[in-house]
């Protein structure tokens, strides 16, 4: 790691973050986009400090069709060269890490043509192309039945009977309705859920991951409810507070929409998601990892739409199953729960579908809304938002929503194939920092030393 490399990544990963509007010093998830986090304490890059950098983030980005803000800021910054200079560190890189910046580079590539289309100033980029690049897979429908059928067993047995697909959409909306979650209490209900996964992941996942890592906080996160959001919630992971010595405090909080129509069991896979022990553990843990010396700066700058991110959704969506430290859902030790993870993944699987309607099939938002509704089991809230904001954004729904269930399907059947102690200290980057598509090598070389990063002795 240099001073290069860091004013290289950073221009790179910021300078596509404002080009579509994001703000990573944003304490809010509605003014982040791309860049997840920013807590090194590097000076920012020119790519963020320039004064049309402001401009263009206060104008919205591409997506806002304010080209005049654009070509003032690609005027003076050469984001497209801070790109192809990663790739460049990246071929130079050793092992897993020169792998992980090759997926990165490709991924900032496939934005900057999407930036490239929108401004008319390029092929439309194909469908295929943006989410091999972000998941590492070509695009595919998502098959909801296996699921939907083991709702319909789990909530018969229960006392919800139903028959066929329109009666199970109505017996689930009940079965919603009699466990919903106030989240006027969301404060007092997340602390709850927050103090038990906590402990699970104590008996579960920490034994399993060096010494040093047992004293890093994993759940320092504050919620706060906010009115009309356009997403269901937002964990923006900060890491900028120090403590005593300037020890990293960890610090995070999570947005989440006031007005989500979620039962009891969902919110607590929300919360083994979101925080314990999910995205909220994952970024400390790397933040730790950073500050000992053990991975470069790229663990400092995380993002979304790219194979980091649709590993980092494979561990959170997984987080309830490692939490207990099962493998399968009909091993959780409650059948409520078990549909809520079930509904949560359904939900999961609606975002890839939404990506697939609206991208490979061109369906009209109406009847992309109808389908997710009916056969993934949908609120009406998250099929009007799946449909709309999230599936037709021109990077979102051809970028990000597929990463949900490709990074689920990998993580799970990893955590089938590998034993905790060789899986998990590579899924939290105790081996380097790694994405969906070079995460099992980590595990295979558990005893070595090809990350470059860790000495033999600590892989």
């Amino acid at each position: 790691m240099n001073d290069s490399f860091s004013h290289i990544a950073g221009n790179a990963i910021l300078g596509i973050d404002t080009l579509w509007g994001g703000d990573v010093m944003c304490p809010s998830g509605t003014g982040r986009f791309i860049a997840d986090s920013w807590f090194s304490g590097e000076p920012l890059p020119p790519a963020y400090t320039h004064p049309a950098a402001a401009r263009l983030r206060a104008s919205g980005g591409v997506g806002a069709k304010s080209p005049e803000d654009v070509e003032e800021y690609l005027g003076d910054v050469d984001v497209l060269g801070a790109i192809e200079a990663l790739g460049e560190e990246a071929r130079r890189a050793p092992g897993l890490r020169g792998k992980y910046l090759e997926g990165l580079a490709e991924c900032f590539r496939a934005m900057w043509d999407l930036v490239m289309e929108l401004l008319g100033k390029g092929e439309a980029v194909p469908y295929e192309r943006c989410v091999r690049a972000s998941t590492g897979a070509p695009p595919s429908p998502s098959n909801p039945a296996p699921k939907r059928e083991r709702v319909a067993e789990l909530l018969a047995h229960g006392g919800y009977p139903s028959r066929g697909p329109e009666e199970l959409l109505a017996v689930v909306d009940r079965w919603r309705r009699a466990r919903r979650a106030p989240m006027a209490s969301v404060r007092s209900l997340g602390a709850e859920a927050i103090a038990r996964y906590d402990w699970l992941s104590v008996r579960n996942l920490v034994p399993f991951l060096p010494p040093e890592l047992r004293e890093v906080p994993r759940a320092n996160i504050e919620f706060l409810p906010i009115e009309d959001a356009w997403f269901s919630g937002s964990m923006n992971y900060l890491g900028r507070a120090r403590g005593p010595g300037g020890r990293p405090e960890y610090e995070a909080t999570y947005e989440i929409n006031a007005s989500l129509d979620i039962s009891a069991p969902e919110f607590e896979q929300l919360v083994s998601h979101e925080v314990v022990p999910g995205h909220v553990t994952t970024f400390a843990y790397l933040q730790n990892l950073y500050v000992r010396g053990v991975v470069g700066f790229e663990a400092t700058v995380l993002t979304m739409n790219t194979r980091a991110a649709t590993l980092f959704e494979g561990i959170a969506n997984n987080a309830v199953l490692i939490a207990h430290g099962v493998t399968e859902i009909a091993d959780l030790p409650d059948e409520n729960l078990q549909i809520g993870l079930l509904l949560a993944l359904l939900q999961d699987d609606a975002k890839n579908q939404s990506s697939y309607l609206t991208w490979e099939e061109g369906a009209p938002r109406d009847e992309v809304a109808a389908a997710l509704r009916r056969d993934f089991l949908v609120t009406e809230e998250r099929a009007h938002k799946l449909s709309g904001a999230w599936g037709r954004h021109p990077l979102l729904g051809r970028m990000y929503l597929p990463a949900y269930r490709a990074g689920t399907e990998r993580v799970a059947g990893l955590r089938r194939r590998y034993p905790p102690e060789d899986l998990l200290p590579a899924l939290y980057g105790c081996r380097g920092v790694v994405d969906v598509t070079t995460v099992e090598a980590a595990c295979r070389n558990a005893a070595s030393a090809e990350t470059g990063l860790i000495p033999p002795s600590e892989a």
